[in-house]
């Protein structure tokens, strides 16, 4: 962990990008223009702009507007987390693991589900299931599943359901107890700190071919759904299926917005008139929006518009859920 921070460190002594502009590529890609789309992040993300290197490497992942290549997509994630990007560091650690180096991946994936990655929630409560790469722990792997499964991830709501066969009733209870810890207090050290249940190890070869602890059959992961889930910090439309997003635990427009110094961000844009004047756009195509107000923040050249106020990351990334369903960017803001 140590050679990692002192990665993170030299990377950004090196990399410092300018403040750039990257929606003309967003508003490009969510018109299904992803010929311009890449030609605006291109160059920006040549110059370090760490927004513009996740969004070129999920390009590459995807095979939008560039022919498909998962090498490419890994190289631009890494250098968006050399550069301490959350959504760099989420994805890179989501494409190590699909192209195989899952021990190299499982750090991330970790820091990614604390962050509320609903892709690393399945991935890591899988492994915490089968005991792979990491201790069996079955509370938390019920807890990260039924995160998972609310936020959408299909495959997330067949293997709880798998799991509600095999893990005692008690210890499905401090799962879902969890669960409503991981929504209040979305963070690695929340994760971190549950208890583990301790049950015996079993030596595999990897996570997709887990072998079962005794009357329990492996939770095999769903390719499909580490590829589909709703991407982190990146305004690209997830193919998510609609069943599974349109049962959240609890309303997801609630009455009056509660109170918070968390927000949303949707972009940084150069002409200001432009950044006020999507807002009220917004708010009439994602109704999750409409009972929240919006910022137009100054930053040098550019505006950023954001939305809140929201109680806490979890509340902001869960709002975020919704907003990028529709193929708009959207990024949860620190107080």
């Amino acid at each position: 962990m140590k050679s990692i921070s002192l990665l993170l460190l030299v990377g950004a002594l090196i990399a410092t990008p300018a403040l750039a502009d990257t929606n003309n590529g967003d508003l490009a890609w969510q018109n299904g223009d992803y010929a311009t789309a890449i030609n605006e992040w291109r160059p920006l993300a040549i110059a370090g702009d760490p927004d513009a290197q996740v969004h070129l490497g999920q390009a590459y992942q995807l095979g939008r507007g560039v022919p498909l290549d998962l090498k490419l997509a890994e190289d631009w994630f890494r250098r968006a987390a050399q550069q301490g990007s959350d959504g760099g560091k989420d994805n890179y650690g989501l494409v190590l693991f699909q192209t195989g180096k899952r021990a190299e991946a499982m750090p991330y994936i970790e820091d990614a589900a604390g962050r509320g990655n609903a892709r690393a929630q399945y991935i890591l409560g899988t492994a915490l299931f089968n005991g792979d790469m990491i201790a069996k722990d079955w509370p938390r792997a019920y807890a990260l599943m039924t995160r998972a499964s609310v936020a959408g991830v299909p495959a997330a709501k067949t293997s709880l359901a798998q799991m509600d066969k095999y893990i005692p009733l008690d210890q499905r209870q401090r799962g879902l107890a969890l669960a409503g810890a991981f929504e209040a207090h979305a963070s690695r050290d929340a994760i971190s700190a549950a208890p583990a249940t301790q049950h015996p190890h079993i030596s595999v070869e990897n996570l997709l071919a887990s072998r079962p602890a005794v009357g329990a059959p492996e939770v095999r992961q769903s390719k499909s759904a580490i590829e589909t889930a709703a991407p982190a910090s990146v305004g690209i439309k997830p193919a998510v299926a609609k069943s599974a997003v349109n049962k959240p635990e609890a309303p997801q427009t609630p009455v009056t917005p509660p109170s918070g110094n968390w927000r949303v961000q949707f972009g940084a844009y150069s002409d200001e008139a432009k950044a006020r004047a999507l807002w009220p756009a917004l708010r009439e195509r994602i109704p999750a929006l409409r009972p929240y107000s919006a910022f137009a923040i100054k930053a040098g050249p550019l505006t950023r518009l954001r939305a809140g106020p929201l109680i806490s990351r979890a509340a902001a990334e869960k709002l975020c859920t919704s907003v990028r369903a529709s193929g708009q960017t959207c990024i949860p803001i620190a107080p």
